[in-house]
């Protein structure tokens, strides 16, 4: 009898250890983000609802005017300064999260000024901070590195960006983009590799043309491209030659892109970011 006493007793010990380790919570995270024009707001309510994560819009006490040249020339006045946009306080605890998802658009290369003040006021070390972003014509890597440099302790993950252009696109891509990371569940077939590059032919020099010729901040030419398949359609990767716009000095030697292109089925070319 005392035998069988002691041994129930293991057995309720080793379940109450067991309920233990199943009842371990999950990491906790929080979707965090600026948006100027609401572009990179729609881009964190996607990725927010997506991961069921809770979510907060970093506000200005003065906000920056919409206007496109008066936030340059406001911006170009604090940079000059030494001076960033004064914050509102967060209304979200960041100790109690694990994970960061920080959304911001790209600015002068980088993630937009309230975003290295937010960084000026909060630690990450310890966290996982995953990047996105949205962009003229890109930014999501040249952020990320700055990020991680801003952030020494925190570990920088592979990060989402998108051209404002394309943002009816983001469900469909952070949707991909959150399953291939293992951030919600489900499956995704992997893009397959880029082949080697190659010099351009006419062919493919007119693809790129078109895919850039309306974008006025882009002024380049293709010299190789490497091609893969993607789910309906091609993605090409040119090696491009950035040549200087009208009234402005050539640099020595000129600066290389790395430009990603998409064709659709039955869509014209369309360039999914720049890589300076």
């Amino acid at each position: 009898m005392k035998t069988f006493k002691l041994l129930s007793a293991l057995i309720a010990l080793l379940l109450t250890a067991t309920g233990c380790v199943q009842k371990k919570e999950a990491p906790k995270a929080l979707v965090l983000y600026y948006s100027q024009t609401s572009n990179t707001k729609t881009v964190a309510q996607e990725m927010a609802t997506k991961l069921g994560a809770d979510q907060e819009e970093i506000e200005l006490v003065n906000p920056y005017d919409g206007d496109f040249n008066a936030t340059i020339a406001r911006c170009m006045q604090e940079r000059e300064a030494g001076t960033l946009p004064e914050l509102k306080p967060l209304k979200s605890d960041l100790s109690k999260y694990d994970i960061i998802f920080l959304g911001y658009p790209i600015w002068f290369g980088t993630y937009a000024p309230p975003i290295a003040a937010l960084l000026e006021q909060i630690d990450l070390s310890g966290k996982k901070v995953v990047p996105f972003c949205t962009f003229g014509s890109g930014g999501l890597e040249s952020s990320a590195k700055d990020l991680a440099a801003k952030e020494p302790k925190a570990e920088v993950l592979p990060g989402y960006g998108v051209r404002t252009a394309r943002v009816s696109a983001a469900p469909q891509e952070i949707d991909y983009f959150l399953k291939s990371g293992g951030w919600i569940e489900g499956t995704v077939t992997p893009l397959a590799d880029f082949s080697e590059a190659h010099a351009v032919s006419e062919d493919e020099s007119a693809i790129f043309d078109a895919a850039v010729g309306d974008y006025a901040m882009l002024h380049a030419k293709a010299k190789t491209v490497a091609v893969r398949s993607i789910p309906g359609g091609m993605e090409y990767l040119f090696g491009a030659e950035d040549l200087p716009r009208e009234g402005m000095e050539p640099t020595t030697p000129p600066a290389e892109l790395l430009v990603y292109v998409t064709v659709l089925d039955g869509a014209a070319p369309e360039f999914t970011k720049v890589v300076r």
